[in-house]
C-alpha cells in the first residue's frame, strides 16, 4: 500500500503562506519576564556599534523558558538569542569564541523544542522575523512587508530578509497544489496533473522575478562588508578567527566545541520542495549522472541526494523536515511524466517547469557573482583610522579575514557556511534540467549558451571552468557537505 499523501495540517504549514507561520510573528515576546532579552535585541545596533554587546549579555540575568507558551512564543525567543548570539560572537574587535551559560541555557532549551541547533537559521532571519505594514494586504507584496529586527538597521539588510519572506509567500500555494497533482496521478487524471504543472511553472517564474527585486535596495558592498559577517556560523571559521567553533557553556562544567553553518537560503524548504515533486536529483559537487535505478519509484525513497542539501535540512524547523521527508516518499510526478511522453501537453507542462527552475537558479548564480564574487575579489586591507579605546583595531570576520601571512587569499575566502558555491550551483543548475522529456527541451536544458558566465572569466575561472570564489555561506571549497546562504 502506498503511504498516505501528507496533510499540511499535520506539519503547520499554510496552504497560502507555505513554510511562513499561519500568523503573523511576534514582534515582541508578551511577558515582561522578558524584557531583557527584547531591550538587547531592540537596540542591537548602539550595542553593535558601541562594541558593548557582550558586556550586557555578560551582566544578563539567567531567564527561564518557562513562561514561553505559544508556539509563537517559543519562535520569537529563537529569533531573539538568535540575534543576540550572533551579535555576541561577531560584535567586537574579534570574534568571542565561548558563549555565556545565560545565553546558552535558554537557546538550548528552545532550540531543542524547535528541533533546531543554536545558530541563526534561515527561519530565525527570514520566516519568523516579519510584519505585515497593512494586515489586510498579501504578504508576497514586498511593499507591505517589514523586519522586526536585524543587526544593521540598514533598509539593504532588511530588504535581503524580505525578498525571501516574499518569495516563501508567493511559493506558498505551490505546495497544496502539487500535492493535488501527486493525488492525481495516484488517480490517472492527466488533466488536473497538466493543470497543476502549468501553474507551478507560472508560480517559480514569479518567484524569480522577485528574487531580481534584490537589487532595488540590498547594495553588494553593503551586504558583503556590513551584513554577511554577522549572519556567519562558526563552521570553517578559522580565517576569521574561529579555528575550533563556538564553546557553549551551558554551567555544568562539560565544554566541548560545535560548529555550525550560517544562515542560508539552502534552509528553504520551499526550493527543496520544487526538487523533491519535479524528481529532480542532486549529487555531490563534480559527480556525474548515474544510470536509473529501481529503488526511484514513488513509494520507495531514494538514495540520499546531495549531501550539502541533505545536511541543510538538519537546520529548518522539525516539522518542515519530516514534511519533505514525507513528500519525497510519495513524489511521483515525473515518472508519471515520463510514461506518458506521447501526451505532449503534460511533457510541455512539465519541461515548462524544469525550465523556470533552471531560470531561476540562473538568475542566483548572476546574483552570487554580484554580491559576492565581485566584491570579494575588490576587498582590499584598509589603512586603520583614529579610534576611541573601544575600536582600537578593525574587527576580525568574514568581510577582512587574512591567511597566515596577512593576506587576502581569493582562494580561500570565508562565508558564514561552506561550500564549492560556483560549481554546486552550476551543477544544481544542470541537474535541474536533467529529467526533461521532450527531445527539444533537453536540448535547451542542456546546451543553451552558458551566458550566465560569460562575464565571469574575469573572476578567476579555472581551466575546467569551476571558480574559486567566496559566497555568502562558507569556503568554496570542493567538499559537497557544506554550503552557503542564498543558495537555491
Amino acid at each position: 500500500m502506498l503511504p498516505p499523501v501528507p496533510a499540511l495540517a499535520d506539519y503547520g504549514i499554510s496552504p497560502s503562506h507555505g513554510f511562513l507561520p499561519s500568523e503573523i510573528p511576534l514582534d515582541i515576546l508578551p511577558d515582561p519576564y522578558y524584557t531583557k532579552w527584547e531591550w538587547a535585541v531592540l537596540n542591537m545596533q548602539s550595542l553593535l556599534l558601541s562594541r558593548r554587546i557582550r558586556e550586557v549579555v555578560d551582566r544578563m540575568p539567567m531567564l527561564s523558558t518557562a513562561y514561553l507558551v505559544s508556539e509563537s512564543e517559543w519562535r520569537r525567543a529563537y529569533v531573539v538569542l538568535g540575534f543576540i548570539l550572533h551579535g555576541y560572537v561577531w560584535g567586537g574587535n574579534k570574534p568571542a569564541e565561548k558563549i555565556p551559560p545565560q545565553l546558552t541555557v535558554p537557546l538550548f532549551e528552545v532550540c531543542e523544542h524547535l528541533e533546531l541547533p543554536p545558530v541563526a537559521t534561515y527561519a530565525g532571519v527570514c520566516l519568523w522575523n516579519y510584519k505585515s505594514i497593512f494586515p489586510d494586504e498579501p504578504l508576497d507584496d514586498l511593499h507591505n512587508l517589514a523586519c522586526v529586527n536585524s543587526f544593521t538597521g540598514s533598509l539593504d539588510e532588511q530588504w535581503f530578509y524580505l525578498i525571501s519572506v516574499a518569495i516563501e509567500a508567493r511559493g506558498g500555494p505551490a505546495i497544496p497544489l502539487m500535492l493535488q497533482a501527486i493525488t492525481a496521478a495516484r488517480d490517472g487524471n492527466t488533466v488536473v496533473v497538466t493543470e497543476c504543472l502549468q501553474r507551478l511553472a507560472e508560480i517559480i517564474d514569479e518567484v524569480g522575478t522577485l528574487l531580481e527585486r534584490m537589487y532595488e535596495h540590498c547594495d553588494p558592498y553593503v551586504f558583503y562588508h556590513r551584513i554577511r559577517p554577522y549572519l556567519a556560523g562558526s563552521k570553517n571559521m578559522a580565517d576569521a578567527g574561529l579555528p575550533n567553533g563556538l564553546l557553549y557553556d551551558n554551567g555544568t562544567g562539560k565544554i566541548d566545541y560545535r560548529q555550525y553553518g550560517g544562515g542560508s537560503n539552502a534552509q528553504s524548504s520551499l526550493i527543496q520542495f520544487f526538487d523533491i515533486v519535479l524528481g529532480i536529483e542532486h549529487r555531490p559537487t563534480g559527480e556525474g549522472r548515474p544510470k536509473k535505478t529501481d529503488d526511484e519509484k514513488e513509494g520507495i525513497p531514494g538514495a540520499p541526494r546531495h549531501g550539502f542539501i541533505q545536511e541543510m535540512r538538519s537546520y529548518m524547523p522539525g516539522p518542515h523536515r519530516r514534511f519533505l521527508e514525507h513528500v519525497n516518499a510519495v513524489a511521483n510526478i515525473r515518472e508519471y511524466v515520463e510514461e506518458r511522453e506521447t501526451d505532449k501537453a503534460l511533457c510541455i507542462a512539465y519541461d515548462g517547469c524544469l525550465s523556470m527552475l533552471r531560470t531561476l537558479r540562473d538568475k542566483h548564480i548572476q546574483m552570487v557573482s554580484r554580491y559576492i564574487i565581485i566584491p570579494s575579489r575588490d576587498s582590499k586591507p584598509r589603512a586603520p583610522r583614529a579610534s576611541s579605546p573601544r575600536r582600537n583595531a578593525p574587527a576580525v570576520n568574514l568581510a577582512n579575514a587574512r591567511n597566515a601571512n596577512g593576506k587576502l587569499d581569493s582562494k580561500k575566502l570565508r562565508g558564514t557556511g561552506g561550500t564549492a558555491l560556483i560549481p554546486f550551483l552550476k551543477q544544481a543548475r544542470d541537474e535541474t534540467g536533467e529529467p526533461a522529456i521532450d527531445a527539444w527541451a533537453r536540448r535547451l536544458l542542456s546546451d543553451r549558451p552558458a551566458e550566465t558566465f560569460a562575464s565571469l572569466s574575469k573572476v578567476g575561472e579555472n581551466h575546467d571552468g569551476n571558480l574559486e570564489v567566496v559566497g555568502l555561506s562558507g569556503t568554496w571549497t570542493a567538499a559537497d557537505s557544506e554550503g552557503g546562504i542564498c543558495h537555491w
